[in-house]
């Protein structure tokens, strides 16, 4: 059986060896950029659109985007799935590379609508929008140094960096430079409650996030952040009405919603509390806060079987994940997440 094989194998041997095409590939495969080149070019000649299309891609490949752009945006558009996935990504990298954000962000907004969950697709996404956004904000600097976007933008990434006495610094000079601009005095008063909850720090913060809500009375966040302090002063009254002043404004606040339902929780309102709480888990149905307020909403109100059942969900939520990942934190002595 094995010598009736042989020959036929020489054969399909010899005529991979023989067909550019297929010789052409094997290299650009093993990343053989010149051998590819020279085989892709002979098969491209019989207008074989593969051949072109993977020559556009070694031409890429090899920094010659100019001379592979116009078959790359033919070859991304193809009807075959895998030379319109690499072609378009091919393209997009090209278009970066020459500054074209615009262009490169048109072409990966069709790649996600064709691969929504590929993840080369995603990466190369990320790194437009990261290239937008570094490009935005040297523009900024460059252009309008002076302007109190600046400091707010510079607040916004001290923030992110866990800076939150640095963010509040930014913050107070851009309101120095337009005090009468939105999202201000409320990313100062978030900033100051990051960084402490100490007496002097909250009445701070209330005073930055009452200065916001002069200025945009139907801001519910601004609201519930309020209530957020009066609660810690335990005035649970005046707290329930900056809620419920931030639900009249937007019904589907998950987090106001949690927190108005532990205050009547607190106050033996279980009807109210209840509906407020499976309203919460409705809209947030993840949120373990408001699965275990509605579960303890429950128990209050003698509904135990309801009660389990909130206690399974949460419990569900607070598994932890098994898997690949998961053995391999075990491996290092990590502990996975939920744990």
């Amino acid at each position: 059986m094995i010598r009736a094989t042989l020959p036929f194998l020489f054969v399909t041997l010899a005529c991979a060896q023989s067909d550019p095409l297929i010789s052409g590939l094997e290299a650009f495969h093993k990343g053989d950029m010149p051998a590819a080149e020279r085989n892709l070019r002979s098969a491209a000649k019989g207008n074989d659109p593969r051949a072109s299309a993977f020559l556009a891609l070694t031409l890429a490949a090899t920094g010659r985007c100019d001379e592979a752009a116009p078959a790359l945006k033919q070859a991304y558009r193809s009807p075959n799935a895998e030379i319109a996935r690499l072609s378009g990504l091919a393209f997009v990298q090209c278009r970066l590379a020459s500054g074209s954000i615009e262009d490169a962000a048109a072409i990966l907004n069709e790649l996600k609508a064709k691969f929504p969950s590929d993840a080369d697709v995603l990466y190369q996404s990320a790194r437009l929008y990261m290239r937008a956004w570094n490009d935005t904000i040297y523009l900024l600097y460059q252009k309008a140094p002076s302007s109190f976007r600046v400091n707010q933008l510079s607040g916004e990434v001290l923030e992110t960096q866990g800076q939150f006495n640095e963010a509040a610094a930014e913050y107070r000079k851009a309101i120095a430079k337009n005090p009468k601009a939105l999202n201000l005095h409320f990313r100062l008063g978030r900033a100051l409650l990051m960084s402490t909850h100490s007496p002097e720090v909250l009445e701070a913060a209330l005073q930055e996030f009452q200065a916001e809500l002069a200025l945009n009375p139907s801001d519910s966040v601004v609201l519930y952040q309020i209530a957020q302090i009066l609660q810690n002063r335990q005035q649970n009254q005046a707290a329930a009405e900056k809620l419920q002043q931030a639900l009249e404004l937007n019904k589907d606040f998950p987090e106001a919603l949690i927190a108005l339902g532990k205050i009547r929780t607190d106050e033996k309102k279980n009807d109210e509390a209840i509906s407020l709480l499976q309203r919460a888990v409705k809209l947030a149905p993840r949120s373990e806060s408001a699965h275990y307020s509605l579960m303890m909403a429950y128990r209050n109100a003698g509904k135990m079987a309801e009660a389990r059942r909130e206690k399974a969900e949460l419990d569900q939520l607070q598994k932890a994940p098994e898997g690949e990942f998961t053995e391999f934190l075990k491996k290092l002595g990590e502990k996975p997440p939920g744990q």
